[in-house]
């Protein structure tokens, strides 16, 4: 054979480089999964039982928060249904919280101009009035004007403060301020808060919603959430002029000290690289105003039923999926938060992780947490899907969710993005019931979380590694996500701007 000129050698291997180039990803169907991912999808679509675990969560288990008696209630059912159906090193992964919290009673009575009983709730981990309560006058605070009511919190001594949101909006800034206003407000006597919404009225009819201030963060003084009903009547009064005085009685209590809270955990290990990691996850903990079945009940539900239509399968991946039920997640993202410090060793054999955690709605897209080069390998897989949908797919990071702490550290920090139009009235409110999720949807999502979880663990070529810390900060700044977590002391690379 004719030996090859340098140049038409070099154009040789430019046309093999681009042909390469231009070859798609393999997906199922080429890489050898496909007949592994018919068995879970037929075994996920017939032999679910999603439902039937998130009715024993909420009905059974019921409220969950983190650190109190219902999460570790919670921690034990979660351990009895891995090992029920036959995942291995099963077990409960201890870490600390800050303080502990629980709630007590959150009454409030408008007393002039006229008596009317109001619907409030305390948000969590915040304080409580004096015993029995208080009777005060009631004062208005614009949420995008708090920097400048917080120079003066001296002239709100003795009043109940009613926050809302008018004129133009500041956005996180408020929200970031918004701390250091009710830290003030408890020091320079404050009776009571009316502003779980920063301003904004509850979503829905008659309902409120709980939920943290802050990251790890507690606040002395009383913070409710008002009924949009309740806060309408208060704005009009004060808007005429009326000398609005309410009666106040808060009791909630906090632990001393820290308290211990536990992620769940189990596995099914990879048959030829055990050591290669891809987590599963949902968040385990809940609000305490009703069941928790939608935030994030369907979840935790979908990350048991997807396991076991894998076990169910026979099939077992390449690499190991480990299935975590994180808590913490509504104080702040402290259990993933917590697995990613407690597993540092082992991270560089991570491939990512999977969640599910927007509302009870039907699965219709997935965002890879900032990783925009992993987008063509997973676009393969979304068409193999067929019947199940069309799926949208992005390079978003969701920090909001137990994927945040997972992208942070550089790895796919997966989420499954739901519609779900009426998550925003159950969302930690007394509609997060069971009423609220359609088993149909429930076992369609668990069946898609199954699928995906063992399509990245079984592929021939590994799915992902950790991006360098650099390259990780600088996607962040990108899409202008390090300045919440600046302000609340999560950002882990320095003074990178």
């Amino acid at each position: 054979m004719r030996r090859l000129t340098r140049l038409t050698a070099t154009f040789f291997l430019t046309a093999v480089a681009t042909l390469a180039a231009q070859t798609p990803p393999p997906g199922p169907a080429e890489d050898g999964t496909l007949q592994a991912l018919l068995k879970i999808a037929g075994t996920g679509a017939m032999r679910s039982r999603a439902f039937d675990y998130l009715t024993q969560l909420g009905d059974e288990v019921g409220p969950r928060v983190t650190g109190a008696p219902g999460m570790w209630k919670a921690v034990e059912w979660g351990i009895a249904r891995m090992k029920a159906m036959g995942l291995e090193n099963v077990r409960a992964e201890r870490y600390p919280m800050w303080r502990g919290w629980t709630r007590g009673t959150a009454e409030m009575v408008m007393l002039t101009p006229r008596r009317v009983p109001l619907n409030v709730d305390a948000m969590g981990w915040t304080g409580s009035t004096a015993p029995g309560g208080a009777d005060a006058d009631l004062v208005m605070v614009n949420m995008n004007a708090i920097q400048e009511a917080a120079k003066t919190p001296e002239r709100f001594r003795g009043k109940v403060i009613l926050v809302v949101a008018r004129g133009e909006e500041v956005g996180a800034d408020a929200f970031l301020a918004f701390g250091g206003f009710l830290k003030a407000a408890a020091a320079n006597g404050v009776v009571a808060v009316i502003g779980g919404q920063g301003g904004a009225p509850s979503a829905g009819m008659n309902l409120t919603h709980t939920g943290i201030l802050g990251f790890s963060t507690d606040f002395e003084v009383p913070v409710v959430s008002i009924t949009a009903e309740g806060q309408g009547l208060l704005e009009r009064a004060l808007d005429r002029g009326a000398a609005v005085r309410l009666h106040v009685n808060v009791q909630n209590s906090f632990t001393p000290g820290p308290v211990d809270a536990a992620n769940v955990v189990g596995e099914i290990r990879g048959r030829e690289h055990p050591e290669e990691v891809f987590v599963v996850g949902a968040h385990l903990d809940s609000w305490d105003l009703a069941e928790g079945t939608t935030d994030d009940g369907a979840g935790s539900a979908a990350v048991l039923s997807a396991a076991e239509s894998i076990m169910l399968s026979a099939e077992r991946p390449r690499r190991t999926i480990r299935f975590v039920l994180f808590t913490g997640e509504e104080q702040g993202l402290l259990g993933s938060f917590a697995y990613i410090k407690q597993h540092q060793p082992e991270l560089a054999n991570h491939l990512g992780n999977l969640v599910l955690d927007n509302g009870q709605g039907p699965v219709h897209g997935f965002s890879l947490g900032g990783r925009d080069d992993l987008l063509a390998a997973f676009r393969p897989f979304l068409a193999s899907l067929g019947a199940f949908g069309n799926f949208r797919l992005s390079d978003a990071i969701n920090f909001g969710v137990d994927a945040g702490p997972f992208s942070l550290s550089g790895l796919p920090g997966i989420n499954m993005d739901n519609d779900s139009p009426e998550y925003g009235f159950t969302h930690h409110s007394a509609a997060d019931a069971l009423e609220a999720q359609r088993p149909d949807v429930l076992a369609k999502n668990a069946a898609l979380m199954a699928l995906t979880a063992f399509w990245i663990a079984d592929r021939p070529e590994r799915f992902a590694t950790p991006w360098p810390a650099e390259r990780t900060a600088r996607k962040f700044m990108e899409a202008h996500e390090d300045v919440m977590l600046r302000a609340f002391g999560l950002w882990p690379f320095g003074d990178k701007r």
